[in-house]
């Protein structure tokens, strides 16, 4: 197989079959890219090259061999807080052999077709996941927009909120004052923009034009504000490992475990995002294990390379597929855009201020704080749901990511307890003429949900279903968000499946009691 065929993804109609779409598309993406790479590199703890590296090698390796062909790859908030502790605790160069074990362990497990499993990861600790990053994110960067770096935790950082803002003294303007002025600048032209953008140019990103912006107001007026850095040639952002001691960390259990942590929420965060691109379109189906070999090759060229892990996001993404692609070459392209960028114009780069980043991280942060999933998790599942994603949240921001992932599992575990004896979850295919009847028979947990994932989705879009749970005795609400997924992107898709059960299986889904 070629390259350009590889890339197609949808290969029956050729790598360039839609290409004015997949290049406008791919401008989109890359404008909307840059303030992030580099913003999350900086929250991150690193220099802002190494954002740019990630980006670059999420749209030119990962884009070519993806399995989500609309998906697009990058450095990720979800990640900041725990690459910013790793930094902190065992230095920058450490980072680089651990993501290459990362990446080692997201190859071997899509050869080991476990993407599956990483799909049965109970959503409200994933959400809870993000939101308690976002705060941090949010917390952390709030000193950004000050000029002056974060502290060592969350709840240093919001310790030291108040004192940030009664220690400004607006009759004797500083640098701290002016970086909160343009910090302040770029959060409002970007949620200016989203509310008051033509329809016409709701491609422009608000983040490129808060940026744009802020760095226009310091270049006209040099103030002295901290700016980023970057090195004088593309070369110095591409660090290659010099010796065999760079491998010495591995040596080190409480790295490795490091390493297994970025590889989990990594993969996790990945394919959450890739079957959230999924409803967003009608084109090729995601193929989960492919995608995480993708991440997996993703991340070892990123540990080889001392840049930032990556994960698939889910921003990109979606501004991707607005953008109006078609295949995977507006991901790779847009690789390419970062990289002209960075090879021609790092000039442009330096005159960016810190704290214009910082307000672009802020409103990242803010969004990935979301009360409508526990909303919806709680008027739709009941208490544990939204407890458990409320516990996560606390433990993310208050204790550290692992902890608070790793609880947020063990509580999700809780639901199983009444049917422990019977966890197994039959499926069964039937042909009825013009329809298929799916039947599900035992308790439809995470435990079964591989399996019925696997089932769902190689039913033909073209031919109507019968998804029968009367012979289910009970569903977590990892399935039930599952199922409503898969029924939702059906109806989208023009069909009309009947879903019949007892009544508290059917009411939090979408279907018509």
């Amino acid at each position: 197989m070629t390259a350009a065929s590889s890339a197609s993804g949808d290969a029956r109609v050729g790598p360039f079959a839609h290409f004015s779409r997949d290049f406008t598309a791919s401008i989109v993406v890359f404008l909307v890219a840059m303030p992030l790479c580099m913003g999350i590199a900086i929250a991150s703890g690193v220099p802002p090259e190494k954002g740019l590296v990630t980006g670059i090698i999420g749209g030119l390796v990962v884009g070519l061999f993806a399995g989500s062909p609309l998906q697009v790859s990058g450095p990720a908030a979800g990640l900041a807080v725990i690459v910013f502790e790793f930094v902190r605790e065992n230095g920058l160069e450490a980072l680089g052999p651990v993501l290459l074990l990362a990446g080692i362990l997201q190859l071997v497990a899509g050869w080991l077709r476990m993407g599956g499993l990483f799909r049965a990861i109970s959503p409200a600790v994933v959400h809870g996941m993000l939101a308690g990053i976002g705060a941090l994110i949010v917390i952390g960067q709030f000193h950004i927009l000050f000029d002056e770096r974060p502290l060592s935790s969350g709840l240093a950082n919001m310790a030291m909120m108040p004192a940030r803002i009664l220690g400004l003294n607006f009759s004797d303007v500083a640098s701290t004052e002016l970086a909160l002025a343009l910090g302040l600048l770029t959060i409002g032209v970007m949620l200016g923009w989203e509310k008051l953008r033509p329809k016409s140019m709701s491609l422009v990103p608000g983040a490129l034009l808060g940026v744009v912006a802020a760095t226009a107001v310091a270049w006209l007026f040099s103030l002295s504000v901290a700016r980023i850095e970057v090195p004088q040639s593309l070369a110095a952002a591409f660090a290659l490992p010099t010796s065999a001691e760079w491998f010495s960390p591995l040596a080190n259990p409480s790295l490795i475990v490091a390493a297994i942590a970025i590889a989990f929420i990594a993969s996790a965060e990945t394919l959450l995002s890739a079957a959230a691109v999924d409803r967003m379109h009608d084109g090729v189906r995601t193929q989960y294990d492919k995608e995480l070999r993708a991440q997996g090759i993703g991340n070892f060229l990123c540990g080889v390379f001392g840049a930032l892990p990556m994960t698939g996001v889910i921003v990109r993404s979606s501004a991707n597929v607005q953008a109006g692609a078609k295949t995977r070459l507006s991901t790779i392209l847009h690789g390419t855009w970062i990289l002209g960028f960075v090879a021609l114009l790092p000039w442009l780069l330096r005159e960016v201020p810190m704290a214009a980043l910082g307000g672009v991280l802020v409103v990242t942060g803010w969004r990935l704080v979301s009360l409508k999933h526990v909303q919806h998790l709680f008027k739709a599942h009941g208490y544990l749901p939204a407890a458990i994603w409320t516990v996560t949240f606390v433990l993310v921001v208050t204790t550290d990511l692992l902890t608070g992932v790793l609880v947020g599992l063990a509580l999700s575990a809780v639901e199983l307890l009444p049917h422990f004896k019977s966890l197994k979850l039959k499926v069964h295919e039937h042909d009825e003429g013009e329809a298929t009847r799916v039947e599900l028979d035992g308790a439809a947990t995470f435990v079964g949900l591989t399996r019925l994932n696997a089932v769902l989705e190689k039913q033909p879009a073209d031919r109507p279903i019968h998804l029968d749970l009367n012979r289910v005795k009970a569903m977590d609400h990892t399935t039930a968000e599952t199922l409503s997924e898969w029924i939702s992107r059906r109806r989208h898709s023009g069909q009309n499946d009947r879903v019949t059960g007892p009544e508290q299986l059917l009411r939090p889904l979408p279907v018509a009691t």
